[in-house]
């Protein structure tokens, strides 16, 4: 079993909206990224996504609901099929969790786009 110092593992990377994979359990991956600014609408058909933030800020904005906005500490778990835009007025370090195989950037292709998630080890 490996363990994870969430302070160094953020310390290595300092590209936003770019995550990490810091872990897998059973076929749910386990992320973190830097936010900092607006990321793009979006949303995942079959996949719940969690966004829990370590240190900062995050808002989630949703189109057909009331915003959402999370301080250190907070998270929230975006069901399937909302569509939501993550934002973060200064840097926001967050940890995500969903399956494996889902892409940051749901049903849309965009710049901010990660196929191949780097894993830090």
């Amino acid at each position: 079993m490996d363990t994870v110092n969430l302070a160094d593992a953020f310390a290595s990377f300092d590209e936003q909206w770019a995550p990490r994979l810091v872990g897998e359990l059973n076929g749910q991956a386990v992320k973190l990224a830097k936010a900092e600014g607006e990321f793009v609408w979006h949303h995942h058909d079959d996949a719940d996504e969690l966004f829990l933030v370590v240190s900062g800020e995050l808002q989630i904005e949703l189109r057909d609901e009331p915003d959402v906005e999370l301080t250190e500490g907070e998270l929230v778990v975006v069901p399937a099929g909302v569509e939501h835009r993550p934002v973060a007025n200064g840097e926001a370090e967050i940890l995500l969790f969903e399956p494996a195989e889902t892409r940051n950037t749901g049903n849309v292709d965009a710049e901010q786009t990660q196929t191949d998630i780097e894993r830090i080890e």
